[in-house]
């Protein structure tokens, strides 16, 4: 059964929704993971958006991310793998039917990771855009 999705408003909770998830990104990972970053539109101010929470891990290796995907799986994740963007892992989170959480995750050094943070960064610079 595929993830319903709803759209809102922007919400002063989504950074606070955000910590929580990178929390638990970071206890899961340990030292493999370098940073987390909030990504998509949960991230933008004043911009309205699906109720997911878009979350970017950066790891050392990401071949270890592979060798953990049952521990993920046990932690509440949905296992997608590259799921289209090579280099990267992707993972969700999903409760009572709608989809809450999307994580991509990254590699040091990988040029897509670049590219979902400056589409936020352009957004958060330029208010007109979003306005859009």
């Amino acid at each position: 059964m595929p993830s319903r999705y709803r759209f809102a408003e922007y919400s002063s909770e989504w950074p606070r929704e955000f910590e929580q998830e990178a929390k638990r990104w970071r206890e899961l990972r340990g030292a493999e993971l370098i940073e987390v970053h909030h990504i998509g539109s949960t991230s933008v101010p004043g911009l309205a958006a699906k109720l997911i929470i878009d979350v970017l891990p950066l790891v050392r290796e990401i071949g270890r991310v592979d060798e953990v995907s049952a521990a993920l799986e046990d932690a509440g994740c949905k296992v997608w793998g590259e799921y289209g963007i090579p280099g990267r892992r992707f993972f969700t989170r999903d409760s009572d039917g709608e989809r809450t959480h999307n994580v991509h995750l990254f590699e040091k050094g990988n040029p897509e990771r670049e590219r979902h943070l400056a589409f936020c960064a352009y957004l958060r610079s330029h208010p007109e855009a979003c306005d859009e």
